[in-house]
């Protein structure tokens, strides 16, 4: 009986250095894809009630889950084994990305240029630039830096130790899903409500290591976990509010407040005490979830070489026949 373990540690080690090195390809990303064929194949499935929304979301993952299953079975022995797991780690992970997106938006705020930042902000988020002075663009940006260090880094590369190539595709898919229909909105409450809820489920225990690595990385752990523990349980999301309010307590800034959407106001509770944050805490949100991202990645690899060491404990200690 072959090892997986190894393969996949040293998968997941190369798939991160690879986002590090290059972050997301700019055209012809495997994740637009999916999104292109689940907007193809909602355009059947629709229909104004959660049991069809729960087929569609259940046909696409089930889908992802069958394709990872068979690249790794297809993948035969551990060279082939690794080089696969370290594709799919870098096809999910979006963290390098994430960064650089909100390292630019601090940039254009620092020069003055509000004009470009309400260009860049929908790349981060889905509220309404053109609301937006130069500090709430900073705030919109943190927040999703904040929330998305999660989403799109530490969470994919936790679900690929703990589960390998389904574990990251299926990820990855759910968390799409939810981006595309998860909305409380007239078309997708009722449809998308199966998607919004298993991304909640899939995200609820990497949130909470999110805002232990957050504690570890910023040098503030005390401050963090003050602000999580008080504020994180306002926020409307089960698990972005984890990650935000340790992100405001370690940078000692206030998040939340007034957030303008396309097509709506949302009054969010704060998070956090201190100032409103401004462009240089942008920045220096970046630089925390670099750090983040790459304490993230270490502890995935170890979970997936802890699970050869106890392999190896066990098969000594077992008695001879």
């Amino acid at each position: 009986m072959f090892d997986r373990s190894a393969p996949r540690a040293a998968g997941l080690a190369l798939g991160y250095l690879a986002d590090v090195c290059w972050g997301d390809p700019q055209r012809g990303h495997p994740v637009a894809l999916f999104g292109t064929a689940a907007a193809a194949l909602e355009r059947r499935t629709y229909r104004d009630n959660r049991l069809a929304g729960a087929g569609h979301t259940a046909a696409l993952l089930v889908g992802l889950g069958a394709l990872g299953f068979g690249l790794e079975r297809l993948a035969r022995g551990p060279m082939a084994r690794t080089l696969v797991t370290a594709a799919a780690t870098y096809t999910v992970l979006g963290g390098t990305s994430l960064a650089r997106t909100g390292a630019d938006m601090a940039a254009r705020l620092e020069r003055g240029d509000v004009a470009a930042g309400r260009e860049l902000l929908p790349s981060l988020c889905g509220r309404d630039p053109s609301a937006l002075d130069a500090d709430g663009l900073a705030r919109a940006a943190l927040e999703s830096v904040a929330e998305n260090t999660s989403d799109a880094q530490v969470a994919p590369i936790l679900w690929g130790a703990v589960a390998g190539v389904p574990g990251l595709l299926v990820y990855r898919g759910a968390n799409t899903l939810d981006a595309m229909i998860g909305h409380l909105n007239a078309r997708y409450t009722r449809f998308g409500w199966a998607a919004a809820r298993f991304d909640d489920v899939l995200n609820y225990v990497p949130a909470r290591v999110t805002g232990l690595c957050v504690m570890a990385a910023s040098g503030r752990p005390a401050a963090a976990w003050r602000a999580w523990r008080a504020d994180a349980h306002k926020h409307p999301s089960p698990n972005a509010g984890v990650a935000e309010a340790s992100f405001a307590g370690a940078l000692g800034v206030q998040l939340g407040g007034a957030t303008q959407y396309a097509h709506r106001l949302e009054m969010r509770p704060t998070l956090g005490v201190g100032p409103a944050p401004v462009p240089a805490d942008l920045r220096r949100a970046v630089r925390l979830t670099r750090r983040v991202q790459a304490l993230a990645a270490v502890l995935a690899v170890g979970i997936s070489g802890a699970g050869r060491s106890g392999r190896r404990v066990s098969a000594r200690s077992s008695p001879r026949r």
